[in-house]
């Protein structure tokens, strides 16, 4: 049986394990299954040997991640379309000065640079840069020297580069680009969107193979816009748009018939310019984003 004082220094690590949990896998069900199955490991565990609870935590937590992530990119190669993480809606459990910057490593195209890491790069890169714990803690909750664990992070920083998804835009221009991308939806007319794009823009939508969606994604101003003025000013016209939080970007949710049928959220590059839009479809996917805001840190 876990005494009251064993789950309350459990649930005090909760939001940081979720939150960890969800930048390892891209998933929310899955990041609380790894979460449901550490607490499990912890009640079972002779807690009066453990002398570092929250180090205790962290470890079952990550290695349990870091087996989940190994059999995702397995099942992955039968994914029909684009792959995307799945989305949410953001609530950020910090201070003002550090939510910007904890929610740039939330976004849609930072995920996806994770997942161009191994699932040990992956893990030792954000508990190392992101969350900031020592060499020396993350090398033990990877059971690994601190010398490879210094490596790990060393590729893992290689691989992801300078990261312009880690640029923190500024709320109203993600205001102004929401607003402009649902106007180019709603009119046909792409000229004003066109201004805040770059050059190499990409747009990637994830339909799971359930509902329609573009298969491969669609690089360059031209192409993107096409698409925009060619299919989905006609496939979205009637939709409801409701602005939301996704992803720690203002993005939008579009509802038929009053019912989810798509999300759509941005990146930007360091100019500002308009770099990604990434449209969930999947309706798995989708299942969990019309809740409340997800608390992650």
């Amino acid at each position: 049986m876990v005494e009251e004082h064993h789950i309350s220094l459990f649930e005090a690590k909760r939001t940081f394990l979720t939150s960890l949990a969800y930048r390892i896998l891209g998933s929310v069900t899955e990041a609380e299954d790894a979460v449901q199955d550490t607490f499990l490991k912890w009640s079972q565990a002779d807690r009066s040997a453990i002398g570092n609870p929250a180090a205790w935590l962290t470890t079952a937590c990550t290695r349990r991640c870091i087996d989940l992530a190994r059999s995702a990119r397995q099942a992955r190669v039968d994914y029909v379309g684009a792959w995307l993480p799945e989305p949410i809606q953001t609530v950020t459990d910090e201070t003002p000065e550090s939510a910007s910057e904890l929610s740039s490593s939330l976004s849609m195209a930072f995920l996806l640079l994770l997942e161009r890491l191994a699932p040990k790069e992956r893990a030792a890169y954000l508990l190392h840069d992101i969350f900031d714990q020592p060499y020396e803690e993350v090398a033990a909750a990877l059971g690994v020297q601190e010398a490879t664990c210094r490596k790990l992070v060393s590729r893992a920083r290689t691989n992801i580069g300078k990261a312009q998804a880690r640029n923190v835009t500024p709320p109203e221009r993600q205001e102004e680009l929401l607003a402009a991308f649902q106007s180019a939806i709603a009119t046909g007319v792409t000229g004003p969107l066109a201004a805040l794009m770059s050059q190499d823009i990409e747009l990637r939508a994830d339909g799971g193979g359930k509902v329609p969606a573009v298969l491969e994604p669609l690089f360059g101003r031209e192409s993107v816009l096409d698409f925009i003025a060619g299919k989905l000013s006609e496939f979205w016209k009637d939709y409801e748009w409701q602005p939301a939080d996704i992803n720690g970007t203002r993005g939008a949710l579009l509802l038929k018939d009053g019912r989810i049928a798509a999300s759509v959220s941005f990146a930007c590059d360091a100019d500002g310019r308009l770099s990604g839009i990434f449209i969930m479809r999947n309706p798995d996917k989708l299942a969990r984003i019309a809740g409340p805001g997800i608390v992650l840190q």
